[in-house]
């Protein structure tokens, strides 16, 4: 069986957990994954489905702007939809070794996801 490129490993684990499949998400995902984001640097898979799980509730949808990939290199451009926003966009920069991500870079504004201000 051919091996799965990046793009496609990229595209499935983001299918899966965009779609509320964080456990079927997380088969893409390395044991010893790194992840930076906003406000915090992730460190394995536990910490990591962690955070994932606990933004996927919220997904009320999701509209791609654009994708990227070179060998074991994908970005993907996003708008998280939630009932907060949908016009807050987000990105992410993964690196694929082995046939799994092994490394995120996540970049999104934080505040807009937060509760609405109150003036």
């Amino acid at each position: 069986m051919p091996q799965q490129s990046a793009y496609d490993i990229v595209k499935s684990y983001h299918r899966s957990w965009t779609s509320g499949d964080v456990e079927h998400a997380m088969t893409h995902v390395a044991d010893s994954i790194t992840c930076r984001a906003p406000g915090i640097d992730l460190k394995g898979k536990a910490a990591y489905q962690d955070f994932i799980a606990g933004f996927a509730p919220a997904l009320t949808g999701i509209a791609d702007i654009a994708d990227f990939a070179d060998q074991d290199r994908v970005a993907l451009f996003y708008y998280p939809q939630t009932a907060a926003t949908s016009t807050a966009p987000a990105a992410e920069c993964f690196t694929v070794r082995d046939g799994k991500i092994s490394a995120s870079v996540l970049i999104f504004d934080r505040l807009s996801y937060g509760p609405p201000r109150q003036d």
